[in-house]
């Protein structure tokens, strides 16, 4: 497809793909590089397959806490001025005061999520939700190159339209992920599902409800249910020894700053195995030390009563599942001692993570073939979080998550969306600024 005679200000310099915190961010500092430079504006727009804003809404179980700081929200260590900030969001909550007073860097999920729809709510300008990007297919500017992007979106009735940027800034999330050969059904579901779930189960036929991970979500959702249905027997299935701690130290934090990207980025092959190898427990299959206590608590409580209907499995794992109607069997082989036990279960809960960003998935294989890999098969990203091409492409292809290999720990998580966002933006700027000179200078000479 030509777009030579396609007016520029029907052109987005950047569209972006889902609009979780991360594209938020990224819309935030676009926003405030136009106030700050109006004569550059920049032409942008979201796409999100919900019907509204919605983060991680399954797992806003009661009293459950972030695991980062209210300072590490949307804008502040790149603008701790901006007017969506979390403290921003409380003073026109008239909360402020209240937040201070409770002496807690630790707001609640739901408060946090309370912020999140804040956010939105004033850049609904910016998105448009109940739509789905299809494919993204690369087009041909005005000077004949392959600088601008086809982005087919197809809306909630099923319809089909075409934006044209010169980048996209993918952010569709992680993708929920169960052990091999398991499936969800009816009464087994997934953690990112769990609440929805949940509800749509009368509490008298809950029974006996199995949770299977040993990381955050499991004992967040298993402490949930132990408290929540008093009448169930309530099992833990551990592929570890009980709960490991999450590492939330000074030091060991340190890998979440923004300064650590570069040291990742720019480290040894060596350097970059050490981060994995001796920070992984900062988030990776851990657990709040509170909520570790919190279950070991009820069940020591248990013993001193005498009766007991919170069970841990330790070092065991789901070997198959079949379902009952209304019930589900699980067979469960102990790597303990090789033996196997089966249970029956109203719920079964897979809290077993998510797997990764994988840009081909939206890109397509041919589209795909336009960016390098690595000697391990994975995308090869630029510092600004940019895929960095095999052709003559000069329009941008993005990454808010997935970049893991490439710049560290903290590129699927909360801690430096403010940071990473401002990156983008400034990318985007900075590369839409030197194609104009570049235009400028093409047009003077031939003068």
């Amino acid at each position: 497809m030509d777009t030579t005679g396609r007016p520029s200000e029907e052109i987005y310099d950047v569209v972006g793909i889902g609009f979780g915190p991360s594209n938020m961010a990224l819309a935030i500092a676009l926003e405030e590089h136009e106030a700050t430079s109006p004569e550059q504006p920049i032409r942008s727009h979201f796409f999100e397959r919900q019907l509204m804003f919605g983060w991680h809404r399954n797992m806003l179980l009661p009293s459950t806490t972030m695991q980062i700081s209210f300072l590490k929200d949307l804008v502040t260590f790149r603008n701790p001025v901006s007017r969506y900030s979390f403290i921003s969001f409380l003073h026109a909550s008239d909360r402020l005061v209240q937040f201070v007073n409770n002496q807690d860097f630790y707001p609640t999920r739901h408060e946090f999520h309370q912020y999140l729809e804040w956010a939105a709510s004033s850049l609904s300008d910016r998105v448009t939700y109940g739509t789905e990007v299809t494919a993204i297919r690369p087009v041909a500017d005005a000077d004949g190159q392959p600088g601008l992007l086809d982005v087919e979106v197809r809306g909630a009735d099923g319809t089909t339209s075409v934006v044209t940027a010169r980048n996209v800034a993918i952010s569709t999330g992680l993708v929920p992920r169960l052990p091999d050969g398991m499936s969800a059904g009816a009464r087994v579901w997934h953690s990112s599902e769990f609440l929805s779930r949940y509800q749509q189960q009368p509490p008298h036929e809950l029974r006996n409800v199995a949770v299977v991970g040993a990381g955050q979500s499991a004992a967040e959702i298993t402490r949930f249910l132990y408290d929540s249905l008093p009448h169930a027997e309530v099992s833990a299935i551990l592929p570890s020894y009980g709960y490991s701690v999450a590492d939330d130290t000074p030091f060991a934090n340190q890998i979440f700053d923004p300064n650590a990207v570069d040291e990742y980025y720019f480290g040894t092959e060596r350097a970059r195995d050490s981060f994995w190898r001796y920070h992984r427990n900062t988030n990776y299959s851990v657990v709040d030390a509170d909520v570790i206590r919190a279950l070991y608590q009820r069940s020591y409580d248990e013993q001193v009563r005498g009766s007991q209907r919170l069970h841990f499995r330790n070092l065991t794992r789901v070997a198959e599942i079949e379902h009952l109607g209304d019930a589900t069997k699980v067979v469960l082989h102990s790597v303990l001692d090789g033996t196997q036990e089966h249970i029956v279960v109203d719920a079964l809960v897979f809290a077993t993570g998510y797997d990764g960003l994988d840009p081909a998935r939206l890109l397509g294989d041919d589209f795909d073939r336009n960016f390098k890999r690595d000697e391990s098969g994975r995308h090869q990203v630029t510092r600004d979080y940019r895929l960095v091409t095999a052709t003559g492409l000069t329009c941008g292809v993005y990454l808010q998550g997935g970049t893991e290999h490439t710049h560290g720990l903290s590129s699927a998580l909360l801690s430096n969306i403010a940071v990473r966002s401002g990156e983008i933006a400034d990318s985007i700027v900075l590369r839409r600024t030197r194609a104009e000179l570049a235009d400028a200078q093409l047009a003077h000479s031939a003068v």
